[in-house]
């Protein structure tokens, strides 16, 4: 099973209803709540740019009680650039205007009591509703920006502008070869294969579960021709314009819930 298009989803067998989709399920690392689904989201035409960075210069970003996940005892950040598509609540049908905008994303690898998840450093987004409700409903960094992610065959080029302070990603990426997925113990899987969020709300550690397909990607190169968003958070990265790994993805259908405490 997996997460399809249909406006409304049938029950799949031994697993809750989840109006607006039918949810593959069975690869999460956790069970399914026992509540519906608060969101709908289409990720679309990602591109995964990642560097190791210093392990001691992440560690000033993270809230008590997370802890840095490494893998092979190196630290990683990542920065997705990406179209957000059909953004909606449970129920409620994509507003055009509203539901359809570029996004930036800038996140780490961590864990709480050994589980995995995603820590975003910020989130650039050209939509005013979207970095309100998600600072207001969820605590996340959102910052405005204006941007643009276009799709020419196998290429992406995307640039981002925050309106506050000027920092920006310009650049592109060239996939190529087959689609893949993560194999067990690989860095892939390391690095795509998270389903929870951590973020500090209230000023409380709180958790978002996600559930989407298992990530296909491909192989990519990157020119990136200014990066000084990344450059901003002073990580430890020798250049900010050469990234260690490059991916490319048409994305995923995904379903989020509502925001959780941390088991104590």
């Amino acid at each position: 099973m997996s997460i399809d298009d249909r406006s409304d989803g049938e029950a799949s067998a031994g697993l809750p209803q989840h109006r607006g989709s039918d949810a593959r399920f069975d690869h999460l690392p956790f069970p399914i709540p026992d509540r519906p689904h608060s969101v709908i989201q289409h990720w679309r035409h990602l591109t995964f740019l990642h560097w190791q960075a210093d392990p001691q210069q992440i560690r000033r970003y993270l809230p008590d009680g997370l802890e840095l996940d490494l893998y092979q005892d190196k630290a990683y950040v990542g920065l997705l650039p990406f179209q957000m598509k059909h953004v909606r609540p449970r129920g409620m049908l994509p507003i055009p205007g509203i539901c359809y905008f570029p996004e930036f994303n800038l996140r780490t690898y961590v864990q709480y009591q050994g589980q995995g998840g995603i820590l975003f450093l910020t989130l650039e987004a050209q939509s005013r509703i979207a970095c309100w409700y998600g600072h207001r409903s969820y605590g996340l960094p959102y910052q405005y920006a204006r941007g643009r992610v276009q799709v020419e065959g196998d290429q992406y080029r995307w640039q981002t502008r925050r309106v506050s302070d000027g920092l920006e990603l310009i650049g592109s990426c060239q996939a190529f070869g087959e689609s893949m997925q993560a194999q067990p113990g690989s860095l892939e899987q390391f690095l795509f294969e998270r389903y929870r969020l951590y973020t500090l709300h209230d000023r409380q550690l709180k958790m978002v579960r996600a559930a989407h397909d298992p990530w296909k990607f491909r192989i990519a190169e990157a020119t990136i021709v200014s990066n000084t968003l990344l450059d901003s958070y002073d990580l430890g990265i020798a250049d900010v314009r050469q990234p260690d790994l490059v991916h490319a993805s048409d994305g995923v259908k995904a379903l989020t819930w509502s925001l959780e405490p941390v088991a104590q």
